[in-house]
């Protein structure tokens, strides 16, 4: 499972012009999802997206995490985050998880961090999105797990 996360100071997500997902301070994460992820994997990533520490301390170094900060977190479903972009000029989705283990997995991972945080908010699994953010510092990590 992949997740691409951002330190934003405010972030949302529409879709067909309605708000279906908005945070202020905190992490966007846009999150793929590949054939061999599991469950235990979804759980992994969160574990991570919870405690990797991107926020700074009082001296500013990157000490501390979203569970410290009480920040918000939004996921974004985004497939082609797994994509296999070694050759040519096209992606190629092989690695992708097929799209119903996708949502299962999204979905998963996403009731999992409702329950374990309390600012959670997320795009739509398959919709068209528009997602804007003001990504602070920048700041951007590739996880997986």
């Amino acid at each position: 499972m992949i997740g691409l996360l951002q330190r934003v100071s405010r972030a949302r997500v529409e879709v067909e012009g309605e708000t279906v997902g908005e945070i202020g301070a905190g992490l966007l994460v846009l999150v793929g999802v590949e054939r061999e992820d599991t469950q235990a994997r979804a759980e992994r990533l969160l574990e991570r997206l919870l405690g990797y520490r991107v926020f700074p301390d009082a001296a500013g170094r990157m000490n501390r995490s979203l569970q410290d900060t009480g920040g918000s977190l939004l996921l974004v479903p985004q497939f082609t985050l797994a994509a296999d972009t070694r050759k040519g000029m096209r992606a190629g989705f092989s690695t992708a998880a097929p799209p119903e283990q996708g949502r299962r997995l999204f979905g998963f991972l996403l009731e999992r961090a409702r329950q374990r945080h309390p600012h959670v908010a997320a795009g739509i699994f398959g919709a068209d999105m528009q997602v804007s953010l003001t990504n602070d510092g920048p700041v951007t990590f590739w996880l997986q797990a």
